[in-house]
């Protein structure tokens, strides 16, 4: 298998901090989205999703989205488990690492996509195109701040996102206050349970992923 890959974005991120965790090597290969590669007719061909990560498998299966990979080779990988051991926990997981993605990383999707020049015509991924709006912008570093605020509450009282042990949902909470950065967000000293708790994911060996 290949992963169809990007390293400044946040998506493919999860997918390798992800196999990182498991212990994977997984082939890498790249695919410029500053160059608009995704585009080019070969990649469309492949993904007419026309985004990152995809996952192609040895008999020429393509699976895209990050955590429909992630649950592949959680299945493929059971151990260490990362998306929970019980229909409880499973659930619990699930309901925080779906939060994670609409109150973290869409909001700085939304913040980011629609300031950005070279994102204009380009508001959201895929294969259509769509216009840039200002009030989206202002909108997602709204709710940016209640995200970073929520999440530093909530941590004062759970040593990961999702309980009390590293599960993907702690992965993709990461990668969304890490990638804050592009739209001028960053943890600040009103939240410090954040900032323990960003520090302890940044510590473990796949953060560097």
């Amino acid at each position: 298998m290949k992963l169809y890959d990007y390293k400044m974005a946040p998506n493919p991120r999860r997918v390798r901090v992800f196999a990182a965790e498991k212990g994977l090597d997984i082939p890498l290969v790249d695919v410029d989205l500053g160059a608009k590669a995704q585009m080019d007719d070969a990649y469309r061909v492949k993904n007419p999703q026309m985004i990152v990560p995809a996952l192609e498998l040895d008999d020429g299966t393509l699976l895209t989205e990050s955590v429909a990979i992630c649950r592949y080779l959680e299945e493929l990988h059971p151990t260490p488990n990362l998306f929970g051991d019980s229909a409880l926990e499973r659930a619990q997981v699930e309901m925080w690492n779906r939060r994670m993605e609409q109150e973290g990383l869409a909001a700085v999707a939304e913040a980011f996509r629609n300031t950005v020049p070279g994102f204009a015509g380009r508001a959201l991924p895929g294969p259509h195109d769509y216009d840039q709006i200002a009030e989206l912008a202002a909108r997602g570093q709204a709710r940016l701040a209640h995200f970073f605020d929520d999440l530093n509450a909530h941590l004062a009282t759970s040593a990961f996102v999702a309980g009390d042990r590293f599960t993907i949902a702690d992965i993709t909470a990461y990668i969304a206050v890490d990638f804050a950065k592009v739209a001028k967000k960053r943890p600040d000293d009103s939240q410090p349970a954040l900032i323990a708790w960003r520090d302890k994911v940044a510590a473990r060996p796949s953060a560097a992923a």
